[in-house]
């Protein structure tokens, strides 16, 4: 048995979820989570969590608020000699063989003055140690937003990257890619279609959405994610958060409109949904997530401020065309995600 001090991001249940289902997997080692705020609720009723600042990205008017995000990093940068301390009386007291980060800014450099092998396990990594042909309308946030995963959260010496595409690793970075990690519950699921649309948003939420729905389709639309969470407003059922109640809607829905993260994304193309992605203004990794969505022919991008009727009537048609191309790729990466990870926590490496 080894001991493993695993970093997590905390905003969103994505990051959280990833991590739990390495924790529950390999729980033949012995797990000390490091996190804040959204993945604590996550993680705390199964595994060991120690509570610790990180990172986090602010949003408003469904962009990314700089302003904010900036203001809210400053002080936690500021006082970073103070939270690696911090960290590094957790290692003394927990004595890991190895740690873990999945976009997580104190831990690998924590891991670093300690001396431990520290593996980056995430999906942002693809902007970072990929090459990519970009179209020139990301050419500016790529190059300005890419500078957060390269620098505040830069790869480690061993990076495995979780993704549903693969673009080619740069020769410079230590990393492998592998599909994406599913939980039991999602594996599970056996999918159907029942006719109606799963409509998710995480991170904001925005009116234009909800009256692109009623003027697009009769479908029933069923919403998470907004401050409502009950009654209907003619095709559009708002839901409140229930797992069970979430994963049957997946499973019996003709397709699934979000915004554009990679966990919920990876989980719809796994049960053969086609997925319609409105990536988060200036938020790029969300924007790689729905290029590649678009360019692999298993769905559409679209933006959120110029929505028409007419854009939902051509991704129906198209629809037959995104099955069969999903239908022609694994999306299931659990077995050799596992592997990987076992090698390094044995071995302080990765094969």
């Amino acid at each position: 048995m080894a001991r493993v001090l695993y970093g997590i991001h905390g905003t969103g249940h994505g990051h959280a979820m990833r991590g739990l289902i390495i924790a529950r997997k390999l729980s033949c080692h012995e797990f000390l989570f490091v996190a804040s705020d959204d993945a604590i609720s996550v993680l705390e009723s199964e595994v060991m969590v120690r509570r610790c600042p990180n990172l986090g990205t602010v949003f408003k008017n469904y962009k990314v608020d700089l302003r904010a995000t900036v203001a809210r990093a400053l002080p936690l940068l500021m006082r970073r000699k103070a939270h690696i301390k911090k960290l590094l009386h957790i290692i003394e007291e927990f004595k890991p063989d190895v740690c873990m980060t999945d976009l997580e800014y104190f831990v690998p450099r924590a891991a670093e003055a300690a001396r431990l092998p520290c593996l980056t396990l995430g999906h942002q990594h693809v902007i970072t140690c990929c090459e990519h042909s970009l179209p020139p309308n990301m050419w500016v946030n790529a190059l300005v937003q890419g500078l957060t995963p390269k620098y505040l959260f830069r790869p480690t010496s061993d990076n495995l990257i979780i993704s549903f595409y693969a673009p080619p690793v740069l020769p410079y970075y230590n990393a492998r890619i592998a599909p994406p990690i599913l939980r039991d519950s999602m594996l599970a699921l056996r999918p159907r279609d029942d006719g109606h649309v799963l409509v998710y948003q995480s991170n904001a939420t925005h009116r234009a959405l909800i009256d692109f729905l009623l003027a697009a389709t009769d479908r029933p639309c069923y919403v998470y994610g907004y401050d409502q969470t009950s009654g209907r407003e003619g095709n559009v059922l708002y839901m409140q958060k229930s797992e069970e109640e979430f994963l049957r809607l997946l499973e019996g829905c003709a397709y699934v409109i979000l915004g554009g993260g990679h966990t919920l994304m990876g989980e719809a193309l796994h049960l053969g949904k086609p997925v319609l992605s409105l990536p988060l203004g200036a938020m790029v990794e969300q924007r790689f997530n729905a290029l590649y969505l678009e360019r692999l022919n298993y769905g559409m991008q679209a933006d959120m401020c110029a929505l028409s009727p007419d854009l939902l009537k051509t991704f129906e048609s198209r629809l037959p065309q995104f099955r069969a191309a999903i239908a022609q790729k694994k999306f299931c990466g659990n077995d050799e995600v596992f592997r990987m990870t076992e090698h390094f926590i044995r071995n302080g490496c990765l094969p």
